[in-house]
């Protein structure tokens, strides 16, 4: 097992501003590392000069005790000797090829021998249950399937990291579902140190050992899926990381104590986050966090409400701010009735609000 460094990666294209802007982080040895975050941050374009399909400006990357970028050191070794497989959005499956022959291209591009290819190949058909297809034309499987032979391509040259980007973005939800357990639970049989690239927030929580939020080339936040989610070290990670309340308030500090009024009423803070008394901010949390509680200091008036089939959400107007709520499903708030409502303390992010500026 292998673990990744990447030190100071950046790639420019053309005059443009920076696709990836001198980040570190670093994979370690077996575990499953998320790069998540919208279009256009960065995400892919990392992945890429980490596999060698691009040639970074500045940076280093480091493989084990092997550097395999460097613009200082005036290294660059080419992917087909960087010892990974690649799995692409696309699958790139050749459709005049069995399953067999695709799995199989790899080792015959390095000339090994014939024996050895077949046993690696069914081998690596065996890791993803699809050893009675080796003979199927590419053009009769489906999406699922094909996936799974992309990632037995990518595994039957036994490389030290597999890197996947967006492989699970062209399937229904279904088989998403499915695939995200068993890409993970293969990656935990095999031990093998893997980047995974994704926009989705919820194959990147059930997937990884760490989660890399990316946002325009940078990284916001490096940690675990449950850190990232429940500490947002910025308001562009926790409103990335699912749906988010947003609620006006001016601080209070009394005492040392920071607390939040808002609209009459007032909400104990874990800390005000560097906000100065009287300063106007924006509380951040999430739906699952606020409660119908009569004993609950802030009132506000429901305007909508659905069955989603595991619980209640409900629209309730507070002040001039909209916010939802999640309920156990056998709550009954009548749309045009006044609740009350409490914030679990802390679960609340207090971001200056930047509209007062």
């Amino acid at each position: 097992m292998t673990s990744v460094a990447v030190t100071g990666l950046t790639k420019r294209f053309g005059a443009s501003s920076a696709a990836v802007d001198g980040i570190t982080f670093e994979v370690r040895s077996g575990t499953f590392v998320t790069l998540l975050g919208p279009s256009g941050c960065g995400k892919t374009t990392t992945l890429r000069l980490i596999a060698g399909l691009a040639r970074p400006d500045a940076g280093e990357i480091r493989v084990g005790d092997r550097v395999l970028s460097s613009g200082s050191k005036g290294v660059f070794v080419p992917p087909e000797k960087r010892e990974m497989g690649m799995v692409f959005q696309s699958y790139a499956i050749w459709p005049h090829m069995t399953v067999f022959e695709n799995v199989a291209f790899p080792l015959r591009e390095r000339r090994v021998p014939q024996k050895e290819i077949r046993d690696r190949v069914m081998s690596a058909l065996a890791l993803v249950s699809l050893t009675d297809f080796a003979q199927r034309p590419a053009p009769l499987l489906s999406g699922g399937q094909q996936q799974r032979v992309a990632l037995a391509r990518a595994l039957v040259g036994n490389p030290q990291v597999l890197l996947l980007d967006e492989p699970l973005s062209n399937l229904d939800a279904r088989l998403r579902e499915q695939m995200r357990f068993e890409i993970r639970n293969m990656q935990v049989r095999l031990g093998i140190t893997t980047i995974f690239v994704t926009h989705d927030q919820l194959e990147a929580m059930t997937l990884s050992d760490s989660v890399i939020v990316m946002n325009t080339g940078r990284i916001e936040q490096i940690g675990s899926p449950r850190e990232v989610y429940e500490r947002p070290s910025s308001r562009y990670v926790m409103d990335f990381l699912g749906q988010v309340n947003h609620l006006p308030a001016r601080i209070r500090i009394v005492g040392g104590t920071a607390r939040a009024a808002v609209d009459g009423a007032e909400i104990a803070l874990p800390d005000a986050a560097g906000l100065a008394d009287g300063e106007q901010a924006v509380l951040a949390f999430r739906a699952q966090a606020i409660t119908l509680d009569p004993r609950g200091p802030l009132r506000g008036v429901v305007t909508a409400a659905t069955y989603t089939g595991g619980q209640m959400e409900y629209l309730v107007r507070v002040g001039d701010a909209s916010i939802r709520v999640a309920a156990p499903p056998d709550t009954e708030a009548p749309v045009g009735s006044t609740v009350a409502l409490a914030i679990a303390p802390n679960a609340i992010r207090a971001w200056r609000d930047a509209t007062k500026a």
